[in-house]
């Protein structure tokens, strides 16, 4: 498929998903939906996901020209969120390996909330998150309500929802909305380096991780003990258990296959 709004490609087993749309910081319209979907249907090998903007923002949300409507004109925006936006959230949350959002701008609205909804998020200094719903009388989507309050807590999470103010990214970092914020110029270093190291890593183990985590607000501490005996069971049958054991033992860099 010839893309006309994102940038794809996978090297080393490392996926690059580039929101390509820099004239528009990066906004959603239904093609890029479209497009989206697409690249992630043909991850394939691919061990990790990057996910980036062009340009100097990471994603402003929606392109609200993609769907003006007249004044005084209604619009079901119900229908957007879920045909486009709740599937994106669904499908990055639950994809079996490590999604690294390299946020390198701006990230408002859905924009923010999609760099939220990935595994790892790798912020330029200059960054700034803005849940810019309140702006026009909108809620946060694409996973916003839900993620903000179990990262930063009820009162941080008000405070950004209801008044829309920009967050600094080394705040962000400090508050625990995001895993780190670095200097602009070594913000491609820094991503590169975490996604060389999850191309490299034990693929079933990060996926467990990373699905038990996620599916843990759900279970009691007597539930998540019971699911962390049957992964752990699982994973020390795998050839990569066996690898990574006998690297340690023999002093040597492991070779994992992902099986």
């Amino acid at each position: 498929m010839a893309y006309q709004t994102i940038l794809f490609d996978i090297e080393g087993g490392v996926a690059r998903l580039t929101l390509n749309r820099p004239e528009r910081l990066n906004s959603f319209t239904v093609e890029m939906h479209g497009e989206v979907a697409d690249a992630l249907g043909r991850l394939g090998d691919a061990r990790v996901l990057v996910l980036s903007g062009a340009g100097r923002g990471f994603c402003a949300g929606q392109d609200l020209n993609d769907r003006a409507v007249a004044p005084g004109k209604a619009v079901d925006l119900g229908h957007s969120v879920e045909s486009y936006y709740n599937p994106l959230i669904r499908r990055l949350t639950a994809l079996p390996m490590p999604v690294i959002a390299r946020v390198n701008g701006v990230a408002a609205g859905a924009g923010a909330n999609i760099a939220l909804a990935c595994d790892i998020v790798i912020a330029a200094r200059s960054a700034k998150f803005i849940q810019s719903f309140a702006s026009i009388g909108l809620i946060p989507d694409s996973g916003g309500t839900w993620v903000l309050p179990r990262l930063v807590g009820q009162a941080r999470a008000l405070g950004l929802a209801l008044t829309a103010e920009p967050l600094a990214a080394d705040k962000a970092a400090e508050w625990g909305l995001i895993w780190k914020s670095v200097d602009d110029e070594s913000l491609d270093a820094e991503v590169d380096a975490v996604a060389a190291r999850f191309a490299n890593a034990p693929t079933q183990g990060l996926a467990a991780i990373k699905h038990m985590i996620r599916a843990s607000w759900g279970h009691s501490l007597d539930e998540e003990l019971d699911l962390q005996r049957d992964a752990m069971r699982e994973l020390g049958l795998t050839d990569d258990y066996r690898e990574g054991v006998a690297a340690f033992m023999e002093k040597r860099k492991p070779q994992f296959k992902g099986s």
